[in-house]
């Protein structure tokens, strides 16, 4: 059975920080690019980080650049999202996405080309 569970999310003050895992089993993980997406109460989808499937390069979106990091373990099959800093204009649901391209160093913003998905956890950032 396919599985993407993310855990660590919460209720954090503005300038907080959390972090998320995402633990996936039942697919190839080490191979393959991984992703962060979150989706606000009324809003659309919208991409969060990406990492390569070697963890050499990490992609942000420009509203998280410098407050965020990805990072990845291969050997637990768990990607990481690191959330400093945190604004109200933060909270949403956060999933993990796995990369539908393996092997692939080019990042992907669209959620079209992820192929599994977590079932999300929620962020919410008071002020």
């Amino acid at each position: 059975q396919v599985q993407l569970v993310e855990s660590g999310g919460g209720l954090v003050r503005a300038g907080g920080s959390l972090r998320l895992s995402c633990a996936a089993s039942g697919l190839t993980f080490r191979t393959y690019p991984m992703g962060w997406f979150r989706q606000a109460q009324g809003k659309e989808r919208e991409f969060v980080a990406a990492i390569t499937w070697s963890g050499g390069s990490t992609y942000y979106a420009d509203s998280v650049k410098g407050r965020f990091t990805i990072s990845r373990d291969n050997a637990k099959n768990t990607v990481y999202l690191q959330m400093n800093s945190l604004k109200p204009e933060d909270t949403a649901v956060y999933y993990c996405a796995r990369d539908s391209y393996i092997y692939s160093n080019v990042p992907h913003y669209e959620g079209t080309e992820y192929n599994y998905w977590g079932q999300g956890t929620q962020v919410t950032v008071s002020s």
